[in-house]
């Protein structure tokens, strides 16, 4: 063997400054996010046009909605997400999930991604000031939440990090609803939407992530130990990481039922029905995880992973089978339908 050939492999040449920023930016990770937020303007605008909240939308108002709170979505999400590589310069060499980002491959400076993550969060986070400023203040609530509170703050500290950071993943449907009412929810108080359906949307995403991001952690098992992140496989073990993981779709679950007993809640009775069905095909991959299941030669624990990715499509899949109920006519629906909103 020649001497060239025995000796490691360097790292990857620097692919350029456009595909640096969006590897900052984490895009494919920002993806859901935005189907959330646009999934929202869509419920939002086809309640509208049923008569079912009080406010005039047409298919222009929709798209101009979706176009903005995209754009803005992205850029901020994005921003956050820049920001969080230069806190997190000092941890990602030391995972494989992280090790090849573009600050730990030299391709980035912690500065650059600190100066990039802060313009494109501010500029994306003001375009939603052209539609509500509702939609802002959550946009700008949701950057410095992630930022301040969860990466800086729970990450290394306790293994509630994902809980509590959470709230800063689960806004999107607050700002894509908030855009899509505009001027119709007017007011000093943030908290009110015009409805109760977007809240709902929000503690779908809040209840969703723990086991998600939980399941992440259990298949990549000991590299967040050697980065010195508390999470809860680390710290609780798997076998209580796995039973808090169960009791939050348990919770998902029974916010899923809501519309049996609220019937105000705007959200249709036929939604709780696929929904639960939804989270029981979900659910069955977080009690089939094996917190003794040997690894594999990756060195990850594959049925952790299969609940991992299954999560994903669960969470697409609630918001989209939602558009669709709501798509159709209320008449249609009879008493499976939402009753008010």
């Amino acid at each position: 063997m020649s001497a060239a050939a025995s000796q490691p492999e360097g790292p990857p040449p620097h692919p350029g400054v456009v595909k640096v920023m969006i590897q900052l930016m984490k895009l494919r990770v920002i993806v859901l996010l935005q189907v959330t937020a646009v999934c929202a303007i869509l419920v939002h605008d086809l309640l509208a046009r049923h008569g079912l909240i009080d406010v005039t939308r047409t298919w222009t108002d929709t798209g101009l909605a979706v176009l903005l709170t995209v754009v803005g979505g992205t850029l901020s999400a994005g921003g956050s997400n820049a920001i969080n590589m230069w806190y997190d310069a000092d941890i990602d060499p030391k995972m494989r999930r992280t090790r090849n980002r573009p600050i730990p491959l030299g391709h980035a400076s912690p500065r650059f991604a600190l100066l990039f993550g802060l313009v494109i969060a501010i500029v994306g986070s003001s375009m939603f000031f052209l539609a509500s400023a509702k939609a802002a203040f959550w946009s700008f609530f949701s950057v410095a939440f992630y930022v301040l509170v969860y990466s800086m703050w729970l990450k290394r500290r306790t293994p509630q990090n994902i809980v509590i950071g959470g709230v800063a993943g689960a806004t999107p449907p607050l700002i894509g609803w908030a855009v899509a009412a505009g001027d119709s929810i007017a007011g000093s108080n943030v908290f009110d939407l015009g409805s109760p359906v977007p809240w709902m949307l929000f503690f779908l995403i809040f209840l969703w992530t723990p086991p998600h991001f939980w399941a992440l952690a259990l298949y990549r098992s000991g590299e967040y130990k050697d980065a010195n992140v508390p999470m809860m496989n680390e710290v609780k073990g798997p076998e209580h990481t796995l039973a808090q993981s169960k009791a939050y779709v348990v919770a998902l679950l029974m916010l899923g039922s809501v519309p049996c007993f609220w019937p105000g809640s705007g959200m249709p009775l036929l939604w709780a029905f696929v929904s639960g069905g939804l989270t029981v095909w979900y659910g069955l991959s977080v009690w089939n995880i094996d917190p003794k299941e040997p690894f594999d030669d990756n060195g990850r624990m594959p049925k952790a992973a299969k609940s991992f990715f299954r999560s994903l499509f669960y969470l697409g899949w609630m918001f989209f089978a939602l558009v669709l109920i709501v798509a159709l006519p209320p008449a249609w629906l009879g008493p499976l339908g939402p009753l008010n909103a």
